[in-house]
Order: structure tokens, then sequence, then C-alpha cells
């Protein structure tokens, strides 16, 4: 199958070493065992080759792909959809309608993706039914286990009545895989090696709080290092919201980001860190992986992370797919060096005194509506341009949801744009914009 025209899509010349063992390793009868890491393109790896497996006359679910996450499923959509295929997509997950989903599931998709309990929940609604399922997917493995999605698992594979084949990833190699999920004659990918291989380009680097405030601490190190992106990682979601409290006191702009909040708002803090609005995220280890995110350019640990595993993930939000990167442990009096550490961490020192960083080059246009009311891409884009009088330049990435849409704008000009076109319309209907908060 020439994956050519697909490719374009992403703007992708050519596959990687570890997407063409997928697809070699998916096209024969076997399972398929594939241990990678975050950013390591497998999403693309094991959907390109699955195409070959759906037939276009068929009107059931064919293909199921389970998650642990919600963001991981939209972010599986959202490539799925991006390669154009002719084969429609749903996407199942806590946080929104269910009837919304009821809808979508009235004409079966060729693809299912969901998480374990959304999936369970529509099975027991017969709104669903998983029957002419022949290929599995469990993405992200791994997590389901750790999340505690074993049972729902379980019931969901039981399920599928004629399964043929079984593809189960996972950014850490497994031990070993539980019976539940019926791997027989499988073909084993270990793509993790190579990857810590490439981490050499990661720089360690430690900082001594000395006696300050943890979070004036946090504060000096992001105004030293001012980056054009930084995730900075705690251990818990009551730690997220303090820091982010004590971040506006210091009139630091930044996104937060864990599981405590609605699904909107997760969505928006994401959407700010991809399209520039903001720089830092706050975030739970909920936000180590499965999340469309841009590439990364320093970690802070702000909490040490309390097993391998967990650094790896956190670090892998960085230094990859070749690029640079640094992870900082923000160390206070009774904090020590993890012991898994494979290599001493370089000491930083925090300045005498604070600089804020720099201002961000662009802010956030919020559009109260989106795709299931007709409004596209290209329709913000006309009426930004010609009513809202940008230059091409000035507008920056544009995503649409559901029911709102964002709007990256350069900072210097969304006042302006937002006078010019606050009596406009879209497709005949005015809409409240306005920046995103």
């Amino acid at each position: 199958m020439n994956y050519t025209s697909i490719l374009q899509n992403f703007n992708i010349l050519a596959l990687n070493e570890m997407q063409h063992a997928c697809i070699e390793a998916i096209t024969t009868p076997n399972d398929v065992i594939l241990n990678s890491p975050t950013g390591s393109g497998k999403t693309l790896g094991f959907l390109l080759p699955v195409l070959q497996l759906i037939k276009a006359d068929q009107n059931e679910v064919q293909v199921l792909i389970l998650v642990p996450s919600r963001e991981l499923a939209i972010q599986i959509e959202k490539v799925f959809k991006q390669m154009s295929t002719s084969h429609k997509i749903s996407c199942c997950y806590g946080g929104h309608s269910v009837r919304i989903e009821e809808n979508n599931l009235l004409i079966p998709p060729a693809v299912l993706v969901g998480t374990p309990g959304r999936i369970v929940q529509h099975l027991h609604q017969k709104s669903l039914t998983l029957k002419h399922v022949h290929t599995l997917i469990l993405d992200e493995f791994d997590k389901s286990l750790e999340l505690g999605f074993k049972e729902e698992m379980d019931f969901i594979i039981k399920q599928c009545k004629q399964l043929k084949k079984r593809i189960l990833t996972s950014a850490t190699t497994l031990n070993e895989i539980p019976s539940f999920v019926g791997i027989k004659n499988s073909i084993s990918l270990n793509y993790t090696t190579e990857h810590q291989e490439l981490k050499s380009s990661l720089v360690l680097k430690s900082v001594k709080t000395e006696g300050l405030d943890k979070v004036k601490s946090l504060v000096l190190l992001l105004s030293k290092i001012n980056t054009q992106s930084c995730i900075v990682f705690c251990n818990h979601r009551e730690a997220v919201n303090r820091i982010s409290d004590q971040l506006y006191v210091y009139n630091i702009k930044h996104s937060f980001y864990h599981g405590g909040l609605e699904q909107i708002d997760r969505e928006k803090a994401l959407i700010k860190l991809r399209n520039g609005s903001v720089r830092i995220l706050i975030t739970t280890d909920l936000a180590s992986r499965g999340l469309d995110i841009p590439e990364i350019e320093a970690i802070i640990h702000y909490h040490l992370p309390p097993t391998e595993e967990i650094m790896i993930h956190r670090n892998g939000r960085t230094a990859r797919m070749n690029a640079n990167g640094t992870a900082y442990f923000l160390l206070d009096n009774k904090d020590y060096l993890p012991k898994f550490l494979d290599r001493t961490p370089e000491e930083e020192k925090l300045p005498g005194k604070l600089i804020l960083p720099e201002a961000n080059e662009w802010e956030t246009l919020y559009i109260a509506a989106g795709k299931k009311d007709k409004i596209s891409k290209m329709d913000i884009v006309g009426m930004l341009l010609q009513k809202g009088q940008l230059h091409k330049d000035e507008l920056g990435k544009i995503e649409v949801l559901d029911h709102s849409a964002y709007a990256a704008i350069k900072a210097n000009k969304i006042q302006k744009t937002i006078q010019l076109i606050k009596n406009e319309k879209i497709k005949n209907r005015k809409i409240r914009m306005e920046i995103a908060t």
C-alpha cells in the first residue's frame, strides 16, 4: 500500500524505522507487542497498516482501540482524521455527553477509539456491539493497567467474538502480559533501548533552593531559563493549584492541568501551550504521556518522581526525536536525587533577583462555536483576515472543537482585532468572541 499521500497530510517525507517495522509486523497474521516511547510516532505506526485490515463494504465496528485517557483518545481520533481516509472513526470517553456518542454510533464507525469505562457503558446500554471487531489495539496498555482498568478491558475483550489480531503498545517493557488479553504467536518490537541511546541529547540539572521558599525558587528558575516551552511536574493536583496561584501573584503567564479540571478547561490549557499563548504548563503526571503537545524545551521536577518509570515518562516530554532538552530537579533541604538516575546532574545556580520571563508573542481568541455549529477553520481564517484586518503572519494556530474554537493572534494585535470583529457574523450568526481566559 502506498502511504505517500497520507504522509503528505502530516508533512512527513518518510517513515521512521519503528513505523516501518510496525507495518511489516501488523500486516502478518501474528499479534504484535510494541514497546516504544512517547513521541516516537507509534500512533501513525499502527494506524497505517490497520487501514489494510478494514473492509470497505462492512458497516460495523471493525477496529477497536482502547486507551487509558480521554486525551489520548482525542489525539488518536485527530491523527486518523488527518489521514483523510474514507473510513469513519468515532471517539468515546467520559467527561462529555453520552447522547452525542450514541448518535455517532447509530451509523457504526469502522474504527472506534475510547476509554474502557465509557466503552463498557455503551455495551451495557446496548448502544454498541463489538461482535464484528477483528482487530483490537490496546494503546499504552501499561498505563491502563496502572489506572485499574483490568476488569473493564477483560469484559470488553470478551465481547469481541471474532478477534483475529491484537496489537499491544506500551512505553515500558512489560514483564508479563495478563492472560485475559489473549496474546498468541506474537511479534515483539522493542524500541525503548534505542530511545535511551538518543536520550544523550537530554541534559540533567539539579537546582538547590538553599533556604528559599520552593515556589520562589521555581519562579527564579523560570525567569533564568526563559524557554519557549516548559512543563513543571508535581505529584499532587493540590500542589498544581497552589503553585498556579503563586505564579499569578508573580504575574507569570501559564496554564495548569490535572484530572480535577473540567474537560474543556483541560483542552484549553493544552491548546494555549500548542499555539504559544503560554509557554509554561504546571501539571501532574497526567500530562507525562498520551497528550498532543509540541516539543518541550525544558522539564522541571518540582516534586521528585517517585519511580524511575514516572521519571522516564516525564523526561520523555523533552529531547524527543533527536531534539535537545533539559530536565531540572528542584531540591529543597529535605530532597535527595533519585537513586535510579544513571548520571549525576549538573548543578544550576539560581539568579539573585527575579527578572520576569519575556512576554508571550501570542494570545488566544475564544470563539463560541465549532464543528457541530458548522463552523470551519477556513470560516475563521477568512473572518479574521478580512474583517479583523490581520496579516497572515499575525494569525497563528487555529483549533476547532465541537462547540468552540481557538485562534492564536499576535498579542499586540488581539485587542484591535476584537474591536473590529465584535459586531461581525460567521455563517450569518452572531457569535461571542473574546480573549480566552
